[in-house]
């Protein structure tokens, strides 16, 4: 609502304009009334609406015409006031003072008005006869009073009108000739309708009833109460209650029957709770709360956030097939203005057979969405009504902010759950296939992919030590002079480069030493394409070389030509590499000879894990009895011989590397 209310009162001299104010704040008739009374200011708390009011006298005696038409562009509410006995005052408002306002405002933003008959005592006919055609002609006026500053009669009505007309306005909402909502008021009753209908099954329930009135109100539905409201709307519609729950004709109905009793604040109470402003569109601190993101820091869903996203995808996925057909995605984002996703999110994350969302690809795309333009996640979160459904604040608490990555490396450890890898080679290298294929595609599925549809990134999860993390995949244009900062940073590098294409290796090279040779980014060289034949490139030193000079691992094998789905192990090693940039022993072989994949092994091989897991389901159990206990002695006996056998195999292993 609007921190404030002006209120601008007008009319001919003699009208009473003066002592309808005097009248308010002295609540006695004054008996000397001066030309023009000086702009008040009732307090906040003193309101009904507990908004502070400002309220304004027009003299035409002491005040210009440019003062006059000022005050009119600073007025929230024009109140028009006449004498109920004089006619030429009346005959007034329709000659002089409704089209004077009327030029001085907008036409898509006209400012209410409020008919004020003054001196009611001095006659005892009404003049509302004479008023309600002129009511009927124009439709920026809200409503008419009759009242008597002489008598106090209907001067708080007055004024708590004429605020009302201001923080609960029928124009935005109604259209007084058809008797009907407006299409922007059926919009977004519609979309709170969707996001309160928490199974999607088309009614409103009373447990869905009850959350909306507290969610609204603060208050629930008596069960009479709730049996009360539904049998308003059976008697005046058919289709307006099914299966005892309210329909989206049903819960229109009931609004419009708010708006035509005069009880505009309870639509309009409902409207801002769910973030609409005076204009019914959605406010930006509604869509885009504050929230603080230090530099080198990522943005992640949690864990509320993600239960909140399973939510809404199972209210959507009828079939329950755990994935969204077209239809389905399209009813989900029926509370968006717009469809938020294109047909490339197809080809950035996992999709059945269909070519359908699945579940995983549902997830993993909101958490890109998050870690890549956190802003864009807010805003959609705030369409499906996250901070109404989980009863937070806003969305920015579905937001954690994960710690500098400096710390992380400093601390060799790191709590984040999505990493970055950035894709780089020539044009041609294959590394679009390399990112398609973490998505469980190969040479022929990626054949189909529709070259407008293509998408630059992937995303999926692997599991790194029994952790799901999710792995981001981002295919760098390969611009080689025009590489910014934000195509560098990443978590981890994969320099692409095509075995069958002897030029294609250089630009990995170049683009290691040029950026990458000096900094603490773990880098993989991927040989892409590895069913072709292998031929030698034209750099001075063989991928392999390049690779024993800088440190670096050996070049990876990979090929999507395969009638299978690709293996995920490259990108499992990718995920660990990020995780563990600081690792010292670190080996993408799976050679199962060298003195990481040896020590890897033994450490987690079956006896180790089983040991491990006996050990740790012992000791977490407080009340063991004493057969427990001797049964987890013998447990840390074998992880203690485990261990030991497992250091001494990796021990003799060094030994023999010496002799040889």
């Amino acid at each position: 609502m609007r921190k404030d209310v002006r209120i601008l009162l007008v009319g001919e001299p003699k009208v009473g304009k003066t002592s309808l104010i005097m009248s308010l704040v002295s609540e006695e008739f004054p008996d000397e009334v001066p030309p023009r009374a000086e702009e008040i200011t009732i307090p906040a708390d003193v309101t009904p609406e507990r908004v502070p009011t400002h309220i304004v006298d027009y003299s035409e005696a002491e005040q210009s015409d440019e003062q006059l038409y000022q005050e009119i562009s600073k007025a929230n509410v024009i109140c028009i006031v006449y004498s109920v006995n004089n006619k030429k005052s009346i005959e007034k408002v329709t000659s002089h003072w409704i089209p004077l306002i009327n030029e001085r405002t907008d036409k898509d933003s006209r400012v209410p008005l409020i008919l004020v008959g003054n001196k009611s005592d001095l006659v005892e006919h009404s003049s509302m006869e004479t008023i309600l055609p002129i009511m009927n002609q124009y439709s920026e006026i809200e409503t008419c009073v009759e009242c008597s500053a002489k008598n106090l009669k209907n001067i708080s009505e007055l004024f708590y009108y004429a605020q009302k007309a201001v923080l609960h306005p029928t124009g935005p909402l109604y259209t007084p000739e058809e008797k009907e909502m407006k299409p922007s008021c059926i919009k977004a009753l519609t979309r709170i309708f969707k996001i309160s209908d928490l199974d999607n099954d088309g009614v409103l329930n009373d447990n869905e009833l009850n959350f909306f009135q507290r969610t609204c109100f603060n208050i629930p539905l008596a069960p009479q109460a709730l049996e009360d409201v539904k049998n308003v709307v059976r008697k005046n519609m058919s289709d307006g209650v099914k299966d005892d729950g309210l329909t989206l004709k049903g819960f229109l109905f009931l609004h419009t029957l708010f708006i035509q009793r005069g009880r505009h604040e309870t639509t309009w109470t409902v409207l801002r709770r769910f973030g609409y402003d005076d204009d019914l569109e959605l406010t930006q601190e509604y869509l885009f709360p504050l929230i603080k993101i230090p530099p080198d820091c990522t943005t992640e869903l949690n864990h509320n956030a993600y239960l909140f996203l399973q939510s809404v995808f199972d209210k959507h996925d009828k079939d329950r097939d755990c994935a969204l057909s077209p239809d389905e995605l399209k009813d989900l984002f029926k509370v968006f203005p717009y469809m938020p996703w294109g047909p490339d999110v197809n080809n950035t994350v996992c999709t059945n057979e269909q070519g359908w969302i699945t579940y995983q690809g549902y997830l993993s795309q909101w958490t890109l969405t998050t870690y890549l333009d956190v802003q864009r996640c807010l805003e959609y979160l705030g369409y499906l009504g996250y901070s109404i459904i989980q009863e937070q604040e806003s969305q920015a608490a579905a937001m954690t902010v994960t710690r500098n990555k400096r710390i992380d490396l400093q601390k060799k450890q790191t709590q984040r759950s999505v990493f970055r890898c950035n894709v780089l080679g020539a044009r041609g290298s294959g590394k679009s296939g390399f990112l398609q294929a973490f998505l469980g595609r190969n040479l022929a599925r990626q054949k189909k992919i529709r070259e407008d549809h293509k998408s630059y990134y992937a995303i999926s999860t692997t599991y790194v030590y029994g952790q799901e993390k999710y792995l981001l995949l981002h295919e760098v244009l390969p611009d080689f002079e025009f590489l910014s900062e934000a195509d560098l940073a990443c978590d981890v590098v994969c320099l692409v480069y095509d075995i069958s294409n002897p030029c294609s290796f250089e630009y990995c090279a170049k683009v290691y030493k040029k950026h990458y040779m000096d900094s603490k980014t773990p880098c993989v060289i991927i040989a892409a394409k590895s069913d072709l034949h292998e031929t030698r490139q034209y750099y001075s030193l063989t991928p392999l070389d390049f690779c024993r000079k800088h440190k670096l691992h050996p070049p990876q094998l990979f090929t999507c030509n395969s009638a299978e789905a690709p293996s995920k192990d490259t990108y499992t090693k990718l995920t660990t590499m990020a995780m563990y940039p600081h690792a010292k022993l670190r080996c993408m072989c799976s050679c199962n000879r060298c003195t990481f994949c040896i020590s890897h092994n033994l450490l987690n091989s079956e006896l180790v894990r089983s040991v491990k897991a006996k050990l740790y389901s012992a000791v977490l159990n407080r009340h063991m009895t004493q057969a427990d206990l001797k049964n987890s002695t013998f447990w840390l006996r074998a992880s203690v011989g485990a261990t030991v056998f497992a250091v001494l195999g990796f021990a003799m292993y060094k030994a023999l590397l010496k002799q040889r």
